[in-house]
């Protein structure tokens, strides 16, 4: 199948209607019926303006996080509207793949 492999930078301490940006997207995910997505802790980055974040022993409030999605262009599309029409702010990046699933589910 083709479709694109989108990827949502944030940071654990950002926060939107109340629920943890990284959390709010992986439930708008589920809402939409989207084929899945996973959510992963970074241990440091930085952002355009050269602030570093990262996680420390004492604080993972600044941790780096990512939510990485496959979907096809129609769910992109859908995925993408809905995000506009919250009015949430975030970076990502939109990349072309080809995704399957191989072998019989155990």
């Amino acid at each position: 199948m083709n479709g694109y492999q989108i990827t949502f930078f944030t940071h654990q301490d950002r926060r939107f209607k109340g629920k943890q940006i990284g959390d709010w997207l992986m439930h708008l995910v589920q809402e939409l019926g989207l084929r899945g997505a996973s959510l992963h802790a970074g241990g440091e980055s930085f952002a355009r303006g050269g602030r570093v974040h990262s996680a420390h022993f004492f604080e993972l409030a600044d941790q780096p996080v990512e939510v990485l999605i496959a979907v096809t262009t129609e769910e992109a599309a859908r995925l993408f509207d809905r995000l506009k029409a919250e009015g949430v702010h975030l970076f990502y990046v939109k990349t072309p793949v080809e995704f399957g699933v191989l072998g019989r589910e155990q």
